[in-house]
């Protein structure tokens, strides 16, 4: 190990070379992530499968379909758990430490990944509300996963490439997405091969064969695998040097956990010399003092990501129901139920991995260079470009020689989302405020992104049906620039220590630059 000058373990931290544990600690907290996204999307990929299987009316001359209803609560009962999740254990977080509570999260997600393929009932009603009951507590554990991986990486990197790290961790959201549509290809495709089912053709009542309902339930099951494999080396992190020293008061417990993290010899009185620089002020969640000092940034913070989410989340769940509509996706009548989720898994696959992941990527490259201020406003700009560009012209765009058009444009968009405010919303919040509040507030932040996520997904299809594809497109245009607004009340981290940001450190006079 390398000798560290007697001073202050922030300090160490913050100007520390990468070290091979930073890229330990944003794969753990990224396979978290990864498994999230994976739970949340592929429920999109498989709503179809599931009212083909259990609503198709014996002799009628279509295939069957989840009533709206049901279709809603299937899709967006994750994220009422995830919602409530995000809260729970971003307060645990603060309270109890953010190594703690952290493999609890994946247990959950692993049991209720498990679960909810194992979803079973006497009618179909009864298969519906125990996989939804299952669905609710597996985003109870998603929700937990982004306060807690968010403040650990952020408290781990060092200042100048911190964006970067947070945002691989966020990242991994897009593999997971790609993962959800790989598998929905793979398994749909082997069972297809294995049980055709030719009668189709002729006969929708036979377009489901018995073997499709293994297809979602093992679908589903295998949300768990990533989970299990990063366990063991989430359980076996440290406590970030940052909780322990100055929420503990561990100063010992603390120099020990960083010296590891670290490869270097840090010696207690480093902590002590933190507890005694960072401000001890312990003003509370919404005390005027906190209003005064980050109220502005936490409406900020909360209020971008919920606008976000409204748009982001009912883009990715209902996909399948735009391409049907331009007609990119062929007619249920003339596949049978697996072929029609590989064809919705296929163009699913196909947009994230060419629009969805690279903007993530791109996010990761530019983020410590550009700022998370100026990503977060090109991304909603060219959001709400891109949604005007594809809704005003809507009807042109269904036209089976510009469908290729639409599909561009929209893989863009999804590209400026990510490349944008779908990974500096969870990055900020981690930053900018107190230690003691940082989970909190990173909870609250995010609950309010799956409050919108609600929203989209409960309500877009509801719009749809009211005012038709093209005013929809152009309302989540409108929601993307009332996003971008919101933006002009996030302070940018970008280069500065998360004591300096959140005026721990000399409260006053560096409360004033960050206002400014």
């Amino acid at each position: 190990m390398e000798n560290q000058e007697e001073g202050s373990i922030l300090k160490a931290l913050d100007g520390s070379e990468t070290r091979p544990f930073h890229f330990k600690a944003a794969i753990i907290s990224g396979m978290g992530f990864f498994t999230d996204s994976y739970d949340l999307f592929v429920i999109s990929l498989v709503t179809k499968l599931l009212g083909r299987i259990y609503y198709h009316k014996p002799g009628s001359s279509s295939p069957g379909s989840l009533p709206d209803g049901i279709s809603a609560a299937v899709s967006g009962v994750a994220f009422a758990g995830t919602f409530i999740g995000q809260i729970f254990f971003g307060c645990l977080g603060d309270r109890l430490g953010r190594k703690r509570v952290y493999g609890l999260t994946l247990v959950i997600m692993t049991l209720c990944s498990i679960c909810s393929g194992l979803s079973l009932g006497s009618d179909p009603k009864s298969v519906m509300i125990t996989l939804c009951f299952f669905r609710f507590w597996l985003g109870f554990g998603i929700g937990g996963d982004y306060p807690l991986s968010a403040t650990i990486m952020s408290e781990y990197a060092n200042k100048r490439t911190r964006g970067a790290f947070v945002a691989a961790v966020f990242a991994m959201q897009g593999f997971g997405i790609l993962a959800a549509g790989g598998v929905s290809l793979l398994v749909s495709a082997i069972f297809d091969h294995k049980f055709p089912s030719p009668a189709y053709m002729v006969d929708p009542a036979a377009s489901t064969v018995p073997q499709a309902d293994y297809v979602w339930r093992i679908i589903l099951m295998l949300g768990a695998v990533p989970a299990l494999l990063t366990y063991y080396w989430r359980a076996k992190m440290p406590e970030t040097a940052r909780y322990t020293a100055l929420i503990s008061k561990n100063a010992d417990q603390a120099a020990s956990d960083m010296s590891k993290v670290l490869d270097v010899v840090i010696e207690a009185s480093s902590a002590k010399h933190d507890q005694a620089r960072v401000s001890s002020d312990e003003f509370g969640l919404f005390s005027k003092k906190f209003l005064r000092r980050h109220g502005l940034h936490l409406l900020g913070t909360a209020t971008t990501w919920f606008l976000l989410d409204i748009a982001f989340y009912s883009q990715n769940l209902f996909q399948k129901d735009i391409f049907t509509t331009i007609g990119w996706l062929p007619s249920a009548k003339t596949m049978n139920a697996i072929q029609e989720l590989f064809q919705i898994a296929k163009a699913q696959f196909l947009i994230a991995l060419c629009g969805t992941v690279p903007g993530y990527w791109a996010t990761i490259g530019l983020i410590d260079r550009w700022g998370r201020f100026k990503i977060q406003v090109i991304g909603f700009s060219m959001m709400t470009v891109c949604l005007i560009c594809l809704g005003i012209p809507y009807h042109h765009w269904t036209l089976p020689n510009n469908r290729i058009g639409f599909i561009v444009l929209y893989s863009l968009m999804f590209f400026f989302c990510n490349f944008g405010p779908n990974a500096t919303t969870f990055i900020v919040p981690a930053e900018i405020f107190p230690a003691r509040l940082r989970s909190t507030c990173h909870g609250i932040s995010a609950a309010s992104g799956k409050a919108g996520a609600m929203v989209g997904s409960f309500g877009f299809a509801a719009l749809v049906k009211a005012v038709g594809m093209k005013k929809t497109l152009l309302i989540m245009a409108g929601i993307s620039f009332i996003g971008l607004l919101f933006t002009f009340l996030v302070p940018e981290p970008n280069g500065k220590s998360l004591e300096e940001l959140s005026g721990e450190a000399e409260p006053e006079k560096i409360q004033e630059k960050i206002i400014v």
